[in-house]
């Protein structure tokens, strides 16, 4: 089965080595440092910066946008799905949850957007998905506003306190 783990930035080597990771993207401000798991080749590893926020023009943060979610959908689609791919943001709660969903959704487009995003609830109570990313991959991958329908479904998670990594199936176990 092929799956996405999706952690907080403190969790990110144990992780790695715990699912043998081997692709890696990070969804982090632009100023954040961290160091890239051994496991992960530099070019297997994609960052992304940007902020956790939903509008732009707020202040000197950056918003997500079309780029970057492009981006999400082609390192997607480079992935050998031979070992997990890895998505990490500061906490694991908003904008790698979006970033599995939206290359979830790219790598098996025949798939409810309601089924995936019951699956991201069940995996995590704590999840609430990014709204701009959301709303960029669905414009980008053509679901006619059935992502952002599905995720607004599930509603906001639980608070979180950045701790708790969770694993996201491709595709529904049960129907293939």
């Amino acid at each position: 089965m092929t799956f996405i783990v999706v952690s907080p930035l403190s969790r990110i080597a144990e992780m790695a080595v715990r699912h043998k990771a081997r692709d890696m993207i990070s969804l982090i401000a632009k100023e954040q440092a961290f160091h890239r798991p051994g496991v992960i080749a530099a070019d297997r590893h994609l960052t992304l910066a940007m902020n956790d926020i939903a509008f732009k023009g707020t202040g000197g943060l950056v918003a997500p946008d079309e780029t970057h979610v492009r981006g999400i959908i082609d390192f997607a689609a480079s992935w050998r799905q031979e070992t997990p791919l890895l998505i990490h943001c500061w906490m694991g709660v908003s904008r790698s949850p979006a970033a599995a969903l939206i290359a979830a959704l790219s790598l098996a487009p025949d798939q409810s957007e309601e089924a995936l995003a019951q699956r991201l609830r069940v995996a995590s109570p704590f999840a609430t998905p990014n709204t701009r990313l959301i709303e960029i991959g669905d414009a980008l991958l053509g679901r006619g506003g059935r992502l952002v329908a599905a995720v607004r479904a599930i509603g906001r998670g639980a608070d979180a306190d950045g701790d708790a990594p969770f694993v996201l199936a491709i595709r529904d176990v049960a129907h293939g």
